[in-house]
Order: structure tokens, then C-alpha cells, then sequence
């Protein structure tokens, strides 16, 4: 499955990031680039949906690490959408999985971060 990144604006601070396909060293700088120009914007609270993703590698995990620490000056959050258990099985090897709260829909996602419970920027 070829990557592909869409994103919503939800509200003057939240917005959601989309990513399908595999999201690895060539397409990972596409996402960083739309992460960093999210939060440059405004956005304090950031859904990274993962759902449709096929693979990611750790350069994407440097671009979700990356943008909980951009967040940090503004005490913005991160969760992530992830339905795929390989991908889910990166994180909890490497650890990040107690960094970014991840839930099984986008809407559980929404509500963490409208709630203030998304990845704090102090734990990264």
C-alpha cells in the first residue's frame, strides 16, 4: 500500500494527522514536515491516527518524538490511533508505549486529548 497522509482541523486547537501505508525513511520527512507546520499553526492537541498504516520504522517514531517535544512550550498533547498489533508491538518494545497513549479509534483518541490525558510533552 503506497503512504498516504490526510489531515483534519477539528477545532481552533485540535487536529488529527492521518497516516496509511508505510510511513519509513523516504516518507517520514512528508509527515514531519505537516506535524511541524500543525503545531507551528496553533494546534495543541494532536491525534496521529495510525489505522490505516501499514508499516513504520524508527524514523517515524523520531517524528512522533519530535512533535511531543515541539508541544511541550504550549502544554500540548499527542495520542495515537493504532488498530494493527505489529505496529503496537513496536511501541511497547521500544518503550513508547507509556510515552504515547494509544487507543483503538480515532474518537477514543479525541476525547483523551480533548481531556488533557494525550502524551504530556514532559514525558518524552
Amino acid at each position: 500500500m503506497n503512504f498516504h497522509i490526510d489531515d483534519e482541523s477539528i477545532d481552533a486547537e485540535t487536529h488529527v494527522i492521518e497516516l496509511g501505508g508505510e510511513v519509513d525513511l523516504y516518507t517520514a520527512p512528508e509527515f514531519k514536515e505537516r506535524l511541524v507546520q500543525v503545531i507551528e499553526d496553533g494546534k495543541k492537541q494532536l491525534v496521529v491516527d495510525l489505522s490505516k498504516a501499514t508499516f513504520i520504522d524508527s524514523t517515524t517514531l523520531g517524528v512522533l518524538v519530535g512533535g511531543v517535544k515541539r508541544l511541550r512550550p504550549g502544554g500540548g498533547h499527542l495520542a495515537l490511533v493504532c488498530t494493527d498489533q505489529n505496529i503496537s508491538k513496536i511501541f511497547e518494545i521500544t518503550g513508547l508505549d507509556r510515552v504515547f497513549p494509544i487507543y483503538a479509534s480515532r474518537e477514543e483518541a479525541l476525547r483523551s486529548v480533548a481531556a488533557g490525558e494525550g502524551a504530556p510533552a514532559e514525558s518524552a
